[in-house]
């Protein structure tokens, strides 16, 4: 079962694409699209991550961000990220901790409220026009 609409997001730190450390706090004062997908260079994924990429200038400037997550290493994402010009943070989960905070066992995104609280729940993602439709729960 997904994590409630209103309850607080768990925290978390994870490792992004660059080996960088990140924390949901971190985003304080903004929206995190977090969403979670089973894996890199994987034909729904990478729609998944392309139809971000290609909405990123119409979620820049709103305090928008997008984090995309799986339980791929380090190394995947770059290769992910350099063979698609990925222009968003990809968080890797290889212990599986944000998986399981967030109940995923699915394709799954929450957008998590500038207060850190959940306000939206994806859990019947369609890869191709994912960006769009977070765009539209979001009402930008």
């Amino acid at each position: 079962m997904p994590l409630a609409v209103g309850t607080d997001a768990p925290a978390f730190t994870a490792k992004d694409t660059n080996g960088n450390t990140v924390s949901l706090s971190d985003f304080a004062g903004k929206t995190v699209v977090l969403y979670f997908y089973p894996q890199d260079d994987t034909p729904g994924c990478t729609k998944q991550a392309c139809s971000f990429r290609d909405a990123q200038s119409e979620y820049q400037g709103k305090d928008v961000i997008i984090l995309g997550v799986s339980a791929d290493d380090e190394v995947s994402h770059q290769a992910f990220t350099q063979k698609y010009n990925l222009n968003f943070p990809l968080l890797a989960d290889t212990d599986k901790s944000l998986i399981k905070a967030f109940d995923v066992d699915k394709r799954i995104t929450y957008v998590i409220d500038p207060s850190g609280k959940i306000s939206h729940v994806d859990a019947n993602v369609n890869t191709t026009t994912h960006a769009s439709d977070i765009l539209a729960a979001l009402g930008l």
